[in-house]
């Protein structure tokens, strides 16, 4: 895709375009993987429905995955702003 005709104003908007679909993108991901880490890790026979058990285990996977994927997201971007002030 040729961008260099494209006035300032529009290569801003494209750029939140981009990283809008990113975002959503990087949403699902871990959507998914979460969904697939908890099922495995707090389901052992699945049915029609989930035990109460169940249930409390995959919302405390969850909570603890979000709290991880949080922290590191975090020291992730923390980073990033460190190297990026070293240049």
């Amino acid at each position: 895709m040729d961008t260099s005709s494209l006035s300032a104003s529009q290569k801003d908007d494209l750029m939140d375009q981009v990283k809008q679909q990113v975002a959503v993108a990087h949403a699902q991901e871990l959507l998914g993987k979460m969904t697939e880490k908890c099922f495995r890790k707090c389901v052992n026979k699945p049915g029609t429905s989930l035990d109460s058990s169940e249930q409390k285990c995959i919302a405390m996977c969850m909570d603890r995955y979000m709290d991880s994927w949080n922290l590191i997201s975090r020291t992730y971007a923390s980073r990033l702003q460190r190297e990026r002030s070293n240049m």
